[in-house]
């Protein structure tokens, strides 16, 4: 399937980033919607029983991008898989403020998803040609992610992140 959406993506070149800010995907940090961010830590923690010092649940975070245990929640951030500058100049500078906003709190396709501060950091806006995660088991599931998320909002590829997609692709099994 995923090779499918990869061959049906356009490659463009990238648009230009002019006019791009994150508060036009009405997702600037948290502070507008803190749900899904909650909504986000709870998907993708574990249950690990009742906290001593807080009378909650404890929960534990897995970053696929780089294998880390996370253990507070400080330390997760809920990552845009294809970043929004990514997606800006792949298309969505066309796009209207409702559909800019649904693409930013997409539950419903792997665009948001737990990792360590520190893996979000290292990828920042940064295409498959630019970063891939260094948990070279996650490279599979990654790209099929990010294709798919790609093909959902009819987004462009460039010629050199459509083949780095391709390469991870190949090491599925």
């Amino acid at each position: 399937m995923a090779r499918k959406e990869l061959a049906a993506l356009k490659v463009e070149v990238p648009h230009s980033l002019e006019g791009y800010r994150r508060d036009k995907f009405e997702q600037a940090g948290y502070e507008r919607r803190p749900d899904i961010r909650d909504v986000v830590l709870h998907r993708d923690g574990t249950d690990v029983g009742p906290s001593t010092h807080r009378q909650k649940d404890t929960r534990v975070w897995f970053s696929p991008y780089d294998e880390r245990i996370i253990t507070e929640a400080s330390e997760v951030y809920v990552d845009h898989l294809v970043p929004l500058a990514n997606a800006w100049h792949s298309g969505a500078h066309k796009w209207d403020a409702a559909q800019r906003h649904k693409f930013a709190n997409d539950l419903s396709t792997s665009q948001l998803i737990s990792v360590s501060t520190v893996a979000n950091s290292a990828k920042g806006d940064q295409s498959p040609d630019q970063w891939v995660p260094p948990n070279t088991d996650y490279h599979c599931p990654y790209a099929k992610a990010w294709t798919h998320v790609k093909f959902t909002y009819g987004l462009s590829v460039t010629k050199g992140e459509k083949a780095a997609l391709n390469k991870m692709l190949n090491t599925c099994r």
